[in-house]
């Protein structure tokens, strides 16, 4: 996997925690950077340690499935792009009811917007990430991304509100990112391997 399309992929994963964000900052309804900051924080980290854990896990079993390990990042990518775009289309309450100043429901979202990048952590193992020294920078990377999409959909959700928000369809682009990855990664394998 190139630089180019780790930053697209960690990009992708972040969609989820700019939309909670967007959310968490209308309800917040004004800069509150303590609350801002740990909601940044615990997005950013959860959505590192998920495709540690599941890298760990699909490593010990990787070299059971290695002649199809690229349908197996394919299909992943693909189905977690497809949910994403499904989810996009839902109309939903932009203004949903919860309070993101409280810790319990932080760390719940941020759990919840992180399974997907579990997801992408085991297709990290099929594609020959077979170090520690491999896949923390891919991790450090995708923690980054999502702590600063994070902290900046907080923002956007304080100063313009749930219209706006709408309009950016984060999950949408997320989802059209992950798939895009995923039939590249099938054609790299199919074609030039």
């Amino acid at each position: 996997m190139t630089g180019l399309e780790l930053w697209l992929l960690a990009i992708g994963l972040a969609m989820d925690c700019l939309a909670v964000s967007i959310a968490s900052g209308i309800i917040l309804r004004r800069i509150q950077w303590r609350p801002m900051l740990v909601i940044a924080f615990f997005f950013g980290l959860f959505q590192a340690i998920m495709p540690l854990l599941g890298w760990l896990g699909a490593s010990m079993f990787s070299h059971l499935i290695e002649s199809i390990d690229h349908w197996v990042a394919f299909a992943i990518l693909v189905f977690l792009g497809g949910r994403m775009i499904i989810e996009s289309f839902k109309e939903e309450d932009c203004c949903q009811r919860f309070d993101p100043r409280k810790l319990k429901v932080v760390l719940t979202l941020a759990i919840a917007t992180s399974i997907d990048a579990l997801a992408v952590g085991v297709s990290f193992a099929f594609l020959g990430i077979s170090s520690c020294s491999q896949i923390l920078p891919s991790v450090g990377i995708i923690g980054f991304v999502s702590s600063a999409m994070s902290l900046c959909g907080l923002i956007f959700g304080i100063k313009f509100g749930c219209g706006i928000a709408r309009k950016l369809r984060a999950e949408l682009w997320g989802g059209i990112i992950l798939i895009a990855i995923g039939i590249k990664i099938l054609i790299e394998h199919l074609f030039f391997n």
